[in-house]
């Protein structure tokens, strides 16, 4: 009878310590950062082969602007340009490639910025608040963004992000040097969906004013 209940009591004790030890796992809280990426299709992002799209140029002139091509598991890159074609690698660049690659990390950033949230390292992210929008008008949330002085090709700018309550980027202001004024602000719209990544085609500065466009974007994903 005693080795029975010694049984019985052996048997509660594992279980409630089980219990225990299943309530002591945390659950992660999600940064802005990582809710802002996600809303706009991060989880999708490890299966992209290749990322293509054209920062700026004219509708009416399908050869304008920059076109990139990028295969983020190798860090191959190829830019057309006005006719001209460039090719290199980011793990491995000489002179050319450098001053080309100033240009693919403005870019990308303009398509991919709620990735780069997440992807950049020595920055720091404000804790958001609720903010008027530069351009709209509208209340949004709001983060700002600050790059560190050191390193990278824009040290010390910053970006303050108005994004809604879905986590949707809206507007932005950048501010060269981390000044208090902006440099330039802009709208971001005109989502639409490549194999789950949510991209603003449209980035405005004011009614009737320039419309700067990301065109010809293609996503292709790993089978």
């Amino acid at each position: 009878m005693k080795k029975l209940c010694l049984l019985s009591f052996l048997i509660i004790f594992s279980s409630c310590k089980e219990t225990e030890e299943k309530k002591e796992v945390p659950i992660k809280e999600l940064t802005t950062a990582e809710k802002i990426a996600n809303a706009h299709g991060y989880e999708n992002w490890h299966k992209v082969k290749t990322f293509a799209f054209t920062f700026g140029g004219k509708i009416e002139d399908p050869n304008s602007g920059r076109a990139w091509v990028w295969n983020p598991k190798t860090n191959d890159i190829k830019l057309t340009r006005n006719g001209e074609i460039i090719e290199y690698n980011r793990n491995n660049m000489d002179s050319i490639a450098l001053k080309t690659d100033r240009g693919f990390i403005n870019d990308k950033f303009w398509a991919l910025i709620p990735f780069q949230l997440i992807w950049d390292e020595g920055t720091t992210i404000s804790e958001p608040t609720k903010a008027e929008s530069p351009i709209k008008k509208q209340e949004l949330n709001k983060i700002v963004l600050t790059y560190s002085n050191k390193g990278g090709y824009t040290p010390g700018d910053a970006y303050d992000i108005y994004y809604d309550d879905a986590y949707i980027i809206r507007e932005w202001n950048f501010r060269r040097g981390n000044a208090p004024e902006p440099t330039i602000s802009n709208t971001f719209e005109d989502y639409q969906d490549f194999n789950g990544l949510k991209i603003a085609l449209s980035h405005k500065r004011g009614e009737n004013e320039r419309n700067l466009l990301l065109r010809n974007i293609k996503v292709e994903m790993e089978e």
